[in-house]
């Protein structure tokens, strides 16, 4: 195991403080794909969580959907969903509002409030895994814990 990073840190104590205690686990090898976070943690990628980070077409915030890694987001559906189109923003936009890079941004405790959704699809599973603020870092944890600490809908986003 990899020594934990001042992000790995940070994202820890956002996450008590949010009522979620987690163990952060850093890889010695990359878990940025959900393939790469699925084979490292010994799970179905559809246990992987995926924060992908989109910016609504009319307001400008912030959204944050959390992806089964077995997804693939339907932008139209979700916009229906949420009320809003969906743009990709980049990566400068992410890092300001979460505060960490992309491949390592975790579900919760970023440097912004984020709009937030969970797939569906997460709530199946017992446990799932999600990124802990670094590329290979990660945490486990049971979906409903997850979706109470972020605040989270739930929305089905295929």
């Amino acid at each position: 195991m990899a020594e934990l990073k001042a992000a790995n840190q940070r994202f820890a104590e956002r996450a008590r403080a949010a009522g979620l205690g987690v163990d952060v686990i850093c890889f010695e090898v990359s878990s940025r794909t959900a393939q790469e976070a699925a084979a490292a943690c010994g799970c179905d990628v559809g246990q992987i969580v995926k924060s992908l980070v989109f910016r609504g077409a009319r307001s400008g915030d912030a959204l944050l959907l959390l992806v089964s890694g077995a997804n693939r987001v339907d932008q139209d559906g979700v916009a229906a969903a949420i009320g809003e189109a969906l743009e990709r923003p980049d990566a400068d936009f992410v890092r300001a509002v979460t505060g960490y890079a992309i491949g390592g941004i975790p579900p919760l405790g970023h440097d912004q409030a984020i709009r937030t959704y969970v797939d569906r699809d997460l709530v199946a599973f017992d446990r799932v895994w999600a990124a802990a603020g670094t590329p290979n870092a990660v945490f486990e944890v049971a979906p409903a814990a997850l979706i109470e600490a972020a605040g989270a809908s739930v929305i089905t986003v295929t």
